[in-house]
């Protein structure tokens, strides 16, 4: 049974090892840097913001980005699907036609809702 899991438990302890490894080097080895005005400054993409700094960003904005996550990690599920889709039969194209009709279901409901418009 430990040898099942042993080789997942190696891989976690290497990792957390070296990640342990990264942040303690970063804080020994890194320069203090003194805090400057200039330093301080917000910057968005290697050039001065414009604008306040408390504006919030437009709900619409964070919707589209949820919406992407959701449906690109639902279309993931098509991989491995594809890849077993012999040895699954017809059980198994069954329940992906549902799968996928509850997709496309929830983004015919998201167009006409208008949460993919992004300007209204």
């Amino acid at each position: 049974m430990i040898a099942t899991y042993a080789p997942m438990f190696i891989m976690i302890a290497v990792a957390s090892a070296l990640a342990g490894l990264f942040f303690l080097g970063a804080s020994f080895l890194g320069g203090k840097l003194e805090k400057t005005r200039e330093k301080m400054l917000p910057f968005e993409c290697g050039s001065e913001s414009s604008g306040g700094r408390h504006l919030k960003l437009s709900v619409k904005f964070y919707l589209t980005a949820i919406l992407f996550v959701v449906f690109d990690i639902e279309s993931v599920f098509l991989y491995p699907w594809a890849v077993q889709f012999k040895s699954l039969g017809w059980i198994g194209l069954a329940s992906m036609f549902g799968f996928l009709a509850v997709v496309i279901v929830a983004l015919v409901y998201v167009v006409k809702k208008g949460a993919l418009e992004w300007e209204s």
